[in-house]
């Protein structure tokens, strides 16, 4: 098989949740332009259609879904009526997340209960809808679950205190790793993405600060840039990553080698 086939992910079609904006529309732009049909999941509705309508300007077949991760109940629903669109879902990008900051001897346990029920349990049952519904079924699929550096390491509390964002991305790699040890006899790859810190609304509020003590810290003297997570995002959903499994991968500039 050529390269170019390795890579190509024409006829394929991948969910994307948070693929509104920010990281998620990043993933979603690399794998439309290779070819893949996208399904899009957020919570607002006004947001999802600036996404889809910036997509079809680039040539890329996008639908959007409206669907907070948060609200367990809902996702099977959802989860049914992409596969009913397209008839199959080959690649799961579980993308949307939230963080809060607060000491950690201060830390609301309602902020840690809104983390682990979005950022972890939201991640695992889109994971194990795809898997049970179309991957399983299909013997092939891609999870590419989108934790973070704070999901490798311990963060500077002199630069963030964000206990509850910390713990569930350490699961959300954690989760991956268990998956892809589970799965991979079905033809299933599952890894993590681990991001630095990307300019990103998320990110918005401390990137005069916060930002640039990173970029004074890391290796490459940047941040994530729009651009920066689309070659492994490709890579992780394609043909070309089938014996890569279980792997969490930082993308940070080289930001945790100090």
């Amino acid at each position: 098989m050529s390269v170019k086939k390795l890579f190509d992910l024409t006829g394929r079609s991948a969910i994307i949740t948070g693929g509104s904006r920010g990281l998620g529309l990043q993933i979603a732009e690399a794998l439309g332009e290779m070819g893949a049909k996208l399904a899009l999941t957020a919570r607002k509705k006004d947001e999802l259609e600036s996404a889809v309508a910036a997509l079809a300007k680039q040539g890329i077949e996008a639908h959007a879904w409206v669907c907070d991760l948060g609200k367990r109940d809902t996702i099977p629903g959802v989860f049914d009526q992409i596969l009913g669109r397209f008839g199959r879902v080959d690649i799961l990008v579980n993308n949307a997340g939230t963080v809060w900051g607060a000491p950690a001897e201060d830390h609301p346990l309602e902020a840690w209960d809104k983390l682990v029920g979005l950022n972890l349990i939201g991640n695992f049952i889109m994971s194990q809808q795809a898997a049970k519904k179309a991957m399983i079924p299909a013997k092939w699929g891609r999870i590419i679950n989108v934790a973070s550096v704070a999901g490798l390491n311990a963060s500077d509390p002199a630069v963030v205190r964000t206990v509850s964002y910390n713990a569930t991305k350490h699961g959300v790699v954690g989760m991956t790793r268990q998956l892809a040890a589970e799965w991979g006899e079905h033809g299933i790859t599952a890894n993590a993405i681990c991001p630095g810190f990307f300019p990103t609304k998320m990110t918005h509020a401390t990137l005069d600060t916060t930002g640039e003590m990173v970029r004074k810290a890391t290796p490459t003297r940047r941040l994530g840039g729009p651009e920066d997570l689309k070659g492994l995002a490709v890579l992780l959903a394609s043909e070309a990553s089938r014996h890569i499994t279980g792997q969490a991968i930082a993308v940070d500039g080289g930001a945790l080698l100090i």
